[in-house]
């Protein structure tokens, strides 16, 4: 029995010992032979096939400074950043082992009166103060030879614009020479300066907007006028911003850039809420702004634009949005269904709010190829944009889908031609005609460029792409959606460099319940039918009580009702009543069917998934012990 006893001793101390050197061969080669798995639907934590391009391009080695405080004493309300630090230098041990070494990481820890601390000042990268004598670190500086990009602080508040925020910077010194980019604007998209006699007429100066700020990062920004008539020819890509009442000079000056080569982007509009009518303005009405396009160059390319129509949809109705007394269609929110996830530019460029967008319409002229980037679903409308914007009940209450899927961006692509057939068109302003000695315009292009056109203007202001956000470090704007980085990746994307564009889109995390959308709009469809028929009815009850009204007896009887009239009123009264109960009840019902959908569906995600592992792991156990009865 002691022998047994011992022997069973021994096996046991030496099963631990062989379990303890079989874990320590799985660390050590899975520490040789790092993998993480990324559950996310995104692949947030993945590099890109972007980034990995970029990395490809390096042919002399890529220094990053990493300068972190790893040993500092955060408050408590900053120990967060110790977390994000540690994913900082996640992300950077992968960006050294995708580019093959050619990816050099150096990391400092920039204590206080240290020589780190000093290299990090003289890198340009910021410290956050934590205390009377000491700053938090948490930036870098990439440098290739004489070319430098310097992150100054890498913000938790970007965490999803992580990877891009390095892989732009490896890009820009990667190939330092940046495009030049032109603006011509119709709206103050550069900002307008403080100015005191403004200041006392209630005008105030306006920030430039993000979409500006954000290009001057990648590109040399230029602003162009909208009187002139010539875009000089080092531009590469031209930005046309909401070209309200644009001129004929203006539009031939775009047509001839376009046939040298060059590429266009245009954000037009039927209305816009933030440009105001002037004249409303003035008179103390918030009226929005009329639509603007360039007639004469979308006409020469075979497509249509009407600025008095703007697109409503029911499927894609943004009900984050609310304006007036309720939902408005031509606020629409666009998801996957919306995008064109076959082209490089929109395939990933997540949740985008599109307010009062135009539609394009026609064929595309003879030589170019038209792609739609962004579109309607077929429960849309085109319906009168001035009144929608004015309220969205004008258009809820007799809004019929079309089956039409209306083109709300479009790129094309080929040859184009000219738009003034006849050449430079004259100016009404001297009254002579065009000078002999101008050079002859261009008739056609000679190599294929692209234009890439938005029927919403809107949707790349800060009012409508970002958001304000307390932080402890103050109030700072992070992205609203993903309207921004649509804008930026058309840009990317005509001025040649595609490979930051697969990075950028990751920034957005919004998954819209798209189900649940669908279901909305059906329901609503059905419920409007009956709102309409009451509000019908209300509005036949008061003409009914208005036309007694007209109808009594003049004289000295015209305030005396006789009995069957005083009957009749009461009884449209009661109808009035009962009617305008029933449009309550009908509206509560829709709300409350609209609510109890989008609540199974949240509570079927909290609980579905433990449910289905308890209900696994009970089958699982129950299979077992039948074959173990079964021995």
């Amino acid at each position: 029995m002691k022998k047994n006893a011992f022997e069973s001793f021994l096996y046991s101390v030496a099963g631990v010992v062989v379990l303890l050197l079989i874990l320590v061969a799985v660390n050590v080669i899975t520490g040789v032979f790092k993998h993480r798995i990324d559950l996310t639907k995104e692949k947030a934590y993945t590099l890109s096939d972007g980034t990995r391009a970029i990395l490809a391009k390096i042919k002399t080695p890529v220094k990053i400074r990493f300068f972190y405080s790893s040993h500092a004493e955060l408050p408590a309300n900053a120990l967060f950043l110790k977390t994000y630090a540690q994913r900082v230098q996640d992300m950077l041990s992968e960006y050294r082992e995708a580019s093959g070494g050619k990816l050099i990481v150096e990391q400092f820890d920039p204590q206080p009166d240290s020589d780190a601390e000093d290299a990090a000042r003289l890198n340009g990268v910021e410290g956050k103060p934590i205390s009377a004598d000491e700053s938090f670190y948490l930036g870098a500086s990439i440098s290739l030879l004489d070319a430098n990009e310097v992150i100054s602080f890498f913000d938790p508040d970007r965490e999803r614009l992580l990877e891009y925020d390095l892989s732009r910077a490896i890009s820009r010194v990667v190939t330092p020479e940046k495009p030049v980019i032109g603006i011509m604007s119709g709206v103050s998209v550069f900002g307008t300066p403080s100015n005191p006699m403004m200041e006392q007429m209630g005008q105030h100066a306006q920030e430039p907007w993000a979409l500006v700020s954000e290009l001057k990062n990648d590109f040399e920004v230029r602003q162009v006028e909208m009187t002139t008539d010539r875009i000089d020819d080092d531009i590469k890509v031209l930005l046309v911003i909401r070209p309200k009442e644009i001129t004929d000079k203006a539009q031939f000056a775009i047509d001839q850039f376009v046939l040298r080569g060059g590429k266009l982007v245009a954000f037009l509009d039927p209305v816009s809420l933030l440009d105001k009518n002037s004249q409303s303005s003035m008179m103390g009405g918030q009226m929005p702004g009329g639509g603007s396009s360039l007639d004469k160059l979308v006409k020469a390319w075979g497509l249509e634009f009407d600025t008095s129509k703007a697109v409503g949809d029911l499927k894609f109705m943004n009900r984050q949005v609310r304006l007036g007394s309720g939902d408005n269609p031509c606020w629409i929110e666009l998801a996957d269904d919306g995008l064109n996830k076959d082209d490089v530019v929109t395939s990933e460029a997540g949740d985008l709010w599109v307010p009062f967008s135009g539609a394009f319409t026609g064929t595309p002229a003879a030589g170019l190829k038209e792609t739609v980037l962004l579109h309607s679903s077929t429960e849309s409308q085109l319906v009168e944009a001035l009144m929608a914007a004015i309220s969205g009940d004008n258009v809820m209450k007799d809004f019929k889908p079309s089956g039409t899927s209306y083109a709300m961006a479009v790129r094309l692509t080929g040859k184009f031609k000219t738009a003034f057939p006849n050449g430079k068109p004259q100016d009404p302003a001297d009254g002579t005609n065009q000078p002999p000695a101008a050079p002859p315009s261009l008739k056609e292009g000679a190599q294929d460029t692209a234009v890439v056109l938005v029927g919403s203007s809107d949707m790349f202001a800060n009012e409508f792409s970002l958001q304000q956000v307390q932080t402890p470090f103050g109030v700072i704007s992070q992205p609203r959606n993903g309207n921004l980085n649509l804008a930026q990746s058309i840009v990317d994307n005509l001025a040649g460099d595609t490979d930051l564009i697969s990075v950028r889109s990751r920034a957005t995390t919004s998954h819209p319940f798209t189900r649940i959308e669908a279901m909305n709009a059906k329901a609503e469809e059905i419920y409007q039918g009956k709102i309409n028929e009451y509000e019908q009815s209300l509005q036949d009850t008061r003409e009914k009580l208005a036309e007694l009204q007209k109808n009594k007896d003049q004289g000295q009887q015209r305030f005396i009702l006789s009995p069957e009239q005083q009957a009749e009123i009461e009884k449209l009264r009661k109808k009035e009543a009962e009617t305008n109960q029933a449009l309550k009840q009908e509206r509560k019902k829709l709300k409350h069917d609209i609510d109890a959908t989008k609540n199974w569906v949240e509570w079927g995600n909290i609980i579905g998934m433990p449910l289905l592992v308890t209900i696994s792991g009970l089958g699982l156990a129950g299979l077992k012990r039948k074959r173990t009865s079964a021995k």
